[in-house]
């Protein structure tokens, strides 16, 4: 089983109350599940800023002036695309060894 979080919990930004909360939660109940289903592994995946359909409520020159300020600011130098994520989900369902574990893909998002 292989959840979805987000780095909020880790680096929550002005009135994400809510959302650093949900990712933290996230977090024990992916350890928690792990646990009590165990054979069964549960890990969960927490992506940083990424191009998808999310961010279409805003305006493109909003939305593209907003991407390259975290081009600037990420430590690789770009915002991530889904299919970054989507490989993240293929390695923990592939690999058999990993339970209760969050992978963070965010390009440094949380160090910065």
């Amino acid at each position: 089983m292989t959840l979805t979080g987000g780095i909020a919990g880790s680096r929550p930004g002005k009135s994400w109350a809510v959302a650093s909360s949900i990712c933290s939660a996230m977090e024990g109940l992916t350890r928690a599940l792990a646990v009590e289903l165990a054979p069964v592994r549960v890990n969960l995946v927490a992506p940083g800023i990424v191009k998808t359909d999310l961010w279409n409520e805003m305006s493109p020159a909003d939305r593209e002036a907003m991407f390259s300020n975290f081009d600037n600011t990420l430590l690789v130098k770009r915002v991530g695309e889904a299919e970054d994520i989507a490989k993240t989900y293929l390695y923990l369902m592939e690999q058999q060894y990993s339970t209760g574990q969050c992978i963070v893909v965010d390009g440094g998002g949380v160090l910065v």
